[in-house]
């Protein structure tokens, strides 16, 4: 394998380990934490972790920073997880992670709107297939769906996609790298959730000793350590690559559900198992591109001339600023 190829399987490889993780949510929650306490759950994963990454970077936004921070914030953890919780509370069996799955789909459209790339037919038919193979491994028999559940289902994963996208558009600012900017997210998030948690679920419970050791964990490594790796694998992949890990998250639920708390998978099961890794591994690869633009080679009448050789592609590999956001990288 050559290194640049290499390079990017490492960093795909990291930044899977983030959904991968978030898989093990529902596990942790329903077997360590006190229950239908959802925001307070929120706050405890959100605010704990931004601060400890505040207290690691020691960098605080400046300028535009402070309300892009807020925006990010709000559409990937204070948004996001209320609405996240909140479906899964209303709907039926795998109903949430299902309409979850067409987040690759959704990111694709943002990423035509607000970076102008057209979508490939091939990653549409991606989403499309991660999208059914996850809906065989949650979906259980039908019931009567709740229309506010469908409708937070779809918000929170509108409001994760656009964040994504916004993450990758805005990238970060010079000198600051991922472990500032996730500090700065989580923060926010956490702080927008902090009166809606007091307003609707009140004083918080008694903790026992497994529900602070099931706290620790989200807070630590399923926030703090997941979203660090989420949004520096934005900063170096494009935002469709990033997405299309995204459906590791139900199918680790699928499986820790299976080892740990004895759960049966059947054939169909395993086989939208197989689909939607499939298209996870298919969204992480690009189309064949001839050379253009910069760095491209130029024929003259007096042999190959280099273009600059200081700079990089938009979207190249090797482009970890994380500013690399309109080139034909995004083209998935």
């Amino acid at each position: 394998m050559r290194p640049q190829a290499a390079h990017r399987a490492t960093l795909t490889a990291l930044t899977a380990l983030a959904p991968v993780s978030w898989g093990t949510t529902y596990a942790v929650t329903t077997e360590f934490l006190p229950p239908d306490r959802p925001l307070f759950t929120g706050l405890l994963r959100a605010l704990p972790a931004g601060l400890l990454l505040l207290a690691l970077a020691r960098v605080l936004p400046r300028g535009a920073w402070w309300w892009k921070s807020v925006v990010l914030g709000a559409l990937n953890i204070g948004a996001f997880f209320p609405l996240l919780f909140l479906s899964a509370y209303r709907l039926p069996g795998g109903m949430a992670a299902v309409v979850g799955s067409v987040g690759p789909l959704f990111v694709v459209g943002l990423s035509a709107l607000l970076l102008g790339q057209r979508p490939s037919p091939r990653t549409l038919l991606t989403g499309i297939a991660a999208a059914f193979g996850v809906s065989l491994v949650v979906l259980q028999a039908a019931g009567a769906l709740d229309a506010l559940g469908v409708l937070a289902a779809f918000a929170s994963t509108a409001s994760m996609s656009t964040g994504t996208v916004l993450t990758k558009r805005w990238g970060r600012p010079e000198g600051v790298g991922p472990l500032a900017l996730t500090g700065w997210q989580l923060t926010a998030g956490g702080l927008l959730i902090a009166p809606l948690a007091v307003l609707v679920e009140g004083a918080p419970p008694a903790l026992d000793g497994r529900a602070v050791g099931g706290y620790l964990y989200l807070a630590v490594a399923n926030t703090a350590i997941a979203y660090w790796l989420w949004f520096r694998g934005i900063g170096r992949l494009t935002a469709t690559q990033v997405t299309f890990l995204g459906p590791l998250s139900p199918l680790t639920a699928a499986v820790v559900g299976w080892a740990a708390l004895g759960q049966a998978l059947t054939p169909v099961q395993l086989a939208g198992m197989a689909l939607a890794f499939g298209a996870t591994v298919t969204g992480q690869i690009g189309p064949r591109r001839k050379p253009s633009g910069v760095g491209a080679v130029r024929r003259t009448s007096g042999g190959p001339v280099l273009g600059s050789p200081g700079r990089k592609a938009p979207g190249d590999p090797t482009d970890v600023t994380g500013q690399g956001v309109t080139g034909p990288a995004l083209r998935r």
